[in-house]
């Protein structure tokens, strides 16, 4: 039975890179790898797509993260397969061989992938780059930083954090009422400096024979290798129909602009909801309270005395029935 993609994501947002799983098993495949080191693993979505294929390719897998959920945790001990590291990408890259392939799906920022890169491209030395498959390199992240811990980023190199002044929506730079709720996200999309892409990019720049493959499906899959390297017109075979093909662009285009409507739609739902509470609340205490019980008899009293209106009357009845059909 294949893993389910979306087994923690509830509201079926295609966040876990083994929603792209045919695609980087393919890139795995013509590469020839046999060792893999996935950074970012976190509940083991993609870890357990990655150990099934360990088995018929007889592969073993290396899953990096320094807060490593349950489900995670009982993966590494049932598989043999399967190396557990319980440190932040930097300190493992720093000591890990170099793999055949490297999955980068952890701190989602210009620093941190940048470091990731520089030491994977160190280490590797004369022997060639091992291929590099990443998350996140279309939006939101591919041109803005997110960040899991935001002191580890020197702060030279951190953006302005979004915080709780809005969330993020394609197509507008800043943060927005009711967008997606990112709170450790930069607060500004663009710029230099800012984003997985970015640094990718940036990378490749410094590096000859580094090409890079970006295709924008779920939050933006991407790829990057020596072209020098024996395996590399097979990688390009797999991958060259997708890379940035228009049709997936405008799929991709469609699918967080409906995610983000959806949300700005429960966001604007949650706040009524909220003034509801507040105004039954209120009531609530009015029907509760002594000074009602005055008010409704002084009431009385002047539409009897041929002082007031019957319709000016006030009653716990009616209060009581309207607050009845608000909770309906």
């Amino acid at each position: 039975m294949s893993p389910d993609p979306y087994e923690h994501d509830p509201q079926r947002w295609g966040v876990s890179m083994a929603q792209s799983a045919e695609l980087l098993l393919a890139c795995l495949n013509a590469a020839g790898a046999t060792s893999v080191v996935e950074v970012g693993a976190y509940a083991g979505d993609l870890t357990r797509v990655l150990v099934d294929w360990a088995a018929g390719a007889g592969a073993t897998i290396t899953a990096v993260d320094p807060a490593p959920q349950p489900g995670l945790e009982a993966l590494a001990s049932g598989h043999e397969r399967l190396r557990l590291v319980r440190e932040s990408s930097l300190t493992a890259l720093a000591r890990l061989p170099v793999p055949d392939a490297v999955v980068i799906d952890g701190d989602h920022n210009h620093w941190t992938v940048s470091e990731e890169l520089r030491l994977v491209s160190e280490r590797a030395g004369a022997d060639g780059l091992p291929l590099l498959l990443f998350h996140d390199v279309c939006w939101p992240h591919g041109r803005r930083d997110d960040y899991f811990a935001p002191d580890a980023v020197p702060a030279e190199r951190r953006q302005p954090i979004a915080g709780d002044r809005g969330g993020l929506a394609p197509g507008n730079p800043g943060l927005v009422p009711g967008g997606l709720p990112y709170p450790r996200s930069a607060a500004t999309e663009g710029g230099p400096g800012n984003g997985v892409l970015t640094a990718i990019e940036d990378f490749a720049v410094t590096h000859e024979d580094v090409r890079v493959v970006v295709v924008p499906v779920f939050f933006g899959f991407g790829a990057s290798w020596d072209e020098r390297r024996p395996w590399a017109p097979a990688l390009a075979r797999v991958l060259d129909p997708f890379d940035r093909h228009p049709v997936l662009e405008r799929l991709e285009a469609n699918r967080v602009h409906h995610l983000a409507e959806a949300h700005r739609q429960r966001a604007a739902l949650w706040a009524a909801q909220e003034r509801q509470a507040r105004l039954e609340a209120v009531l609530q205490r009015l029907l509760d309270s002594r000074a009602f019980d005055v008010a409704e008899r002084l009431s009385r009293w002047r539409v009897r005395a041929g002082i007031g209106r019957s319709v000016d009357a006030v009653s716990k009845a009616e209060l009581r029935r309207a607050l009845a059909e608000r909770r309906r």
